[in-house]
């Protein structure tokens, strides 16, 4: 039986969830005692003929809440000093509401009824980003609570890789190992990722139903 032809909209695609891929630099492992240091997003825009694709991303850094705790161990992987004087980092709250505007703003664009967190290693990110909605006691987050994509599960599947490094070569991309760990690069390269895998699983899907279609 020849399958549905592929959504046009990333509203049905998605069962009105929007993908949105998250990373955060932190202070440590731990979501409520560890700082959240740098948070970055790129929203996930679909063309005409239902191929998904990396909107730019939108980041910031951000002051350490009062108490937080941050490994020195943490900072020698990120390379974040913060205590730089160009950091340029925002408060938390103001923080999130930097990442959040645009992300509602594509919500409404595309008919959407909230954000779904995209990332690497995913619940790692979602986890910091709910503890910080929690410290700051913000009402209007995007994003759905708890269900996530995570490209680790998605790479294993298409590429049999789990690392990020590994993965971008097995898809055919670039791996900077010097620009690695900024929250920015790595959300660009997680985005670049998830898409191909989305669309190289459209073409697929396209294939089969032409196949079928024309027996």
């Amino acid at each position: 039986m020849p399958q549905s032809p592929s959504p046009r909209r990333i509203a049905e695609r998605f069962r009105g969830y929007l993908p949105v891929v998250v990373d955060v630099e932190t202070g440590g492992f731990d979501a409520e005692r560890d700082a959240l240091l740098e948070i970055a997003c790129v929203v996930i825009g679909m063309d005409a003929d239902g191929t998904v694709h990396p909107q730019p991303a939108v980041s910031t850094h951000v002051v350490p809440f009062p108490g937080a705790n941050i490994d020195p161990r943490a900072l020698e992987i990120t390379g974040i000093d913060p205590d730089h004087p160009f950091r340029n980092a925002l408060e938390e709250r103001a923080a999130l509401d930097h990442i959040f505007t645009p992300v509602r703003k594509a919500l409404r664009e595309a008919d959407c009824q909230r954000a779904i967190l995209v990332g690497h290693n995913a619940a790692f990110d979602l986890g910091f980003l709910n503890a910080a909605i929690r410290r700051t006691a913000h009402k209007r987050s995007p994003f759905h609570p708890f269900s996530c994509f995570d490209t680790v599960t998605l790479g294993g599947l298409a590429y049999g890789q789990t690392v990020l490094s590994k993965l971008m070569v097995s898809a055919g991309f670039q791996w900077d190992a010097n620009e690695a760990h900024s929250a920015v690069y790595d959300t660009e390269r997680t985005a670049e990722l998830f898409c191909r895998i989305v669309n190289r699983w459209k073409q697929m899907d396209d294939a089969w139903t032409r196949h079928n279609g024309a027996a």
